[in-house]
């Protein structure tokens, strides 16, 4: 735990402070779009230019980048835990500055790939993972519906990562743009880390979701208070049949979900659109991944998990369908909403389920785990699409080949139980069921 004191310590406050910390911790979490994809794919044609390197030799650099970076996240999830979140965000949203500071340095191939992992690393892991963790404290019985808000909240501020970068870039160079990208994180997640972020509600003589009392464990319909006597570590947690199906699960939706969103424009004017009005399919995607975080969320609370995980597969399997039969009009606008809703489901899941499942003592290095699996699964995405359709024929193809990932996944979700509530007498068990 943290020496470093809490901003309010000492002092109760009048007004329950989860509500203020979720719109914060959405606002440090879209600050990592520059680190994002999304963020990134403004920079790549410029980089091209700028370092003389082509195409294939920047994608190499960025799935290295993007992969070292996930292998790194694995130790910064136990470190939260242990020094706060309000402590950590800090010294991440510093770094993940320095780490912008170095892309604008970079000269070559080798510095590409080292700028690469410590934006794919500080930004898209390590900054997104203590944003929601920041949150997970201070909600048990409406943590899944909080994150039903904020994920789809910060997927819609995130998707203006591309305008204002691309502007910058226009406007200034690629790195200059990058430097004002380090000067904009530091100006805005440092002092929302210092200021605006409590580690827990105890800090300031506060509950979980502002209840004025303790919740009794039978309060919920899974148990809600009952997180509080659950205390899995991350080594006892990681082999638990529930999250090594739930993995499975998040695995499929970042790798599918990923690939199609990385060769888009050439699977949608395939089927004859044109680059612009493909690339304005993002717009219902987003919609659809906003909708399906809304739903789930209000859900997730009060469904089994394993029901709201083999439907995130289904919209996937749907979206995997109809990648044979798209044509202008409908069906494109279809296929688009359930690739955004298949690959946006999980996202206010994993969040909700792993506190509910394991407890909060190590939930920084459980759900670190799952984001490293999530990220790693994202980088051989793209890949995976394109080594099928060039083997297979086409991209029509390839989707009946990956078809059976999420339909494998969805059935062995069927699987989950949810653990064994306890009684108010009875201490939880770490039942492996």
């Amino acid at each position: 735990m943290s020496s470093d004191p809490p901003s309010g310590a000492g002092r109760p406050a009048e007004r329950f402070l989860g509500w203020r910390i979720a719109g914060l911790a959405v606002i440090t979490a879209a600050m990592t779009g520059p680190g994002q994809t999304i963020g990134v794919s403004v920079s790549i044609d410029p980089l091209i230019a700028e370092l003389g390197l082509s195409r294939s030799e920047v994608s190499a650099a960025y799935l290295i980048g993007t992969l070292a970076g996930a292998i790194a996240l694995l130790p910064v999830g136990g470190w939260i835990d242990r020094v706060g979140t309000r402590r950590a965000m800090r010294w991440i949203g510093l770094a993940f500055g320095l780490g912008l500071v170095v892309m604008a340095g970079v000269q070559g191939f080798v510095t590409l790939a080292i700028g690469f992992t410590l934006i794919r690393w500080l930004g898209q892991g390590a900054l997104t993972l203590v944003s929601s963790l920041s949150i997970t404290h201070w909600f048990e019985r409406r943590r899944g519906r909080v994150f039903g808000l904020t994920s789809p909240s910060v997927s819609g501020l995130m998707s203006l990562t591309p305008l204002i970068l691309g502007l910058a870039v226009a406007a200034y160079g690629i790195r200059t743009a990058w430097l004002l990208a380090a000067a904009a994180v530091w100006l805005v997640v440092i002092p929302i880390g210092h200021f605006g972020i409590v580690d827990r509600p105890s800090d300031v003589g506060q509950l979980p979701d502002g209840d004025k009392r303790p919740a009794s464990a039978a309060s919920t319909a899974f148990g809600g208070a009952a997180a509080a006597r659950i205390a899995f570590t991350r080594g006892q947690a990681i082999t638990q049949p529930r999250f090594v199906l739930m993995s499975c699960v998040v695995a499929t939706s970042a790798m599918v979900a990923t690939g199609l969103n990385f060769h888009q424009i050439s699977i949608l004017t395939g089927a004859g659109l044109s680059a612009t009005e493909a690339a304005a399919m993002f717009v219902p995607q987003i919609t659809g991944m906003i909708a399906a975080g809304l739903a789930v969320g209000a859900l997730a609370d009060r469904l089994p998990a394993r029901v709201l995980l083999a439907a995130a597969m289904l919209l996937l399997t749907c979206a995997l369908v109809m990648v044979g039969n798209l044509e202008p009009g409908w069906r494109v606008f279809v296929y688009t909403i359930l690739l955004g809703a298949g690959g946006g489901a999980h996202f206010p899941l994993v969040p909700t389920l792993l506190p509910r499942w394991f407890g909060l003592t190590h939930i920084g290095g459980i759900q670190g785990v799952s984001m490293l699996i999530m990220v790693a699964a994202s980088a051989a995405g793209p890949v995976t699409v394109a080594l099928l359709a060039a083997g297979t024929g086409g991209y029509a193809e390839a989707a009946w080949w990956l078809i059976a990932i999420p339909l494998a996944t969805g059935l062995g979700a069927l699987w989950i139980t949810e653990p064994v509530r306890p009684s108010p007498s009875r201490p939880q068990s770490k039942d492996a069921r």
